[in-house]
């Protein structure tokens, strides 16, 4: 039996990776900051699943904290085989209007914790022969639409270039790029994205259904609809000066 860590996995697109993994019989590791969420989801799936369900309470902006997980990570005697990045972070303002603090903590979570987390499983992994990491990154790291997008931008640049230097070494990794996702993000970040009807709003099951069987393929970048596969098609062949212009680099912000 294999177990898997996912981070951020109290809420969102993070508890439906921890749900699905269980219901195909693997172990899991259970990373977020907020306790309570994580031994309820560990109780509501070893009952529904029978799987054994650890639960690592961790702030991934702390550094001592995130350096535990790491820690998890690298232990041979409880190997895991699949890492999922997940955990999310979003600041509510503009860069030059906004606390600088909440900034190099949205980066602690989003680039440097899928750096520090990426090494220390990919290390394990390729002395084992095997593994996977699941990297879930942004269509908005295609646009230049602030910090957000600018840490995404790393993710998924990162993992295009850890999925190379990893090829033939049996360690595969994913980056996966959603787009507007029906989860309790943008109510927790304080963003109002209105209405979510729309054919743009996907649902955190079918995402995490198409990444999981894309991690699975090998493949490493996975863009989970037609219609996001086709705004990427479109924005890769813009030039930058446009999506550089206040139009084109608020589009995400927008239901």
């Amino acid at each position: 039996m294999s177990t898997a860590l996912v981070t951020g996995a109290s809420a969102g697109i993070g508890r439906e990776f921890a749900t699905q993994l269980a219901a195909k019989g693997e172990d899991l590791v259970l990373v977020a900051r907020d306790v309570a969420r994580l031994e309820a989801l560990a109780v509501e799936l070893t009952a529904a699943h029978g799987v054994a369900v650890e639960v690592l309470p961790a702030d991934l902006a702390d550094r001592e904290q995130l350096e535990r997980v790491a820690e998890r990570l690298r232990d041979p005697s409880r190997a895991i085989d699949l890492l999922v990045n997940n955990a999310g972070f979003s600041v509510n303002s503009r860069f030059v209007d906004g606390d600088v603090a909440a900034e190099e903590r949205m980066l602690d979570v989003l680039v440097r914790a899928v750096l520090v987390l990426s090494h220390a499983a990919s290390t394990a992994m390729v002395s084992r022969g095997r593994g996977r990491i699941i990297n879930v990154s942004s269509v908005a790291g295609l646009l230049a639409s602030g910090t957000y997008a600018a840490a995404k931008s790393y993710v998924t640049t990162f993992s295009e270039s850890l999925a190379g230097q990893l090829s033939g070494t049996g360690v595969a990794v994913t980056a996966l790029l959603p787009g507007y996702v029906r989860t309790e993000f943008h109510e927790r970040a304080g963003i109002d994205k209105g209405d979510r009807s729309g054919p743009f709003w996907l649902e955190a099951s079918d995402l995490v259904r198409t990444a999981l069987a894309a991690a699975e393929s090998g493949k490493v970048i996975c863009v989970p609809s037609l219609q996001y596969r086709a705004v990427v098609g479109v924005v890769r062949h813009l030039p930058r000066a446009m999506l550089r212009s206040s139009r084109v680099s608020a589009l995400h912000r927008k239901p």
